[in-house]
């Protein structure tokens, strides 16, 4: 991962709280979750089963939005 792209994951880091102990990052982006960048600027669309679980899904009809910042960044930036 190039230096830039480490710099300002580190700097969502700092300023964000995550139940899951940011597991995603800590694992070297391998358990990551599915979310998936539809296009929309601050917003994933979440297929994991239970989304309602973490506190950046946000419910949108009959689906699940993701507006984890660390997420956001990864699917946009880094393309996974």
């Amino acid at each position: 991962m190039e230096q830039d792209h480490k710099r300002q994951i580190e700097k969502i880091l700092d300023e964000m709280k995550c139940r899951k102990g940011i597991t995603c990052y800590k694992s070297g982006l391998e358990n990551i979750c599915k979310a998936k960048d539809i296009g929309l600027d601050s917003f994933l669309e979440c297929p994991e089963k239970n989304p309602q679980e973490c506190k950046f899904s946000l419910p949108f009809g009959y689906s699940y939005l993701c507006t984890c910042p660390l997420g956001l960044y990864i699917a946009k930036k880094l393309k996974k």
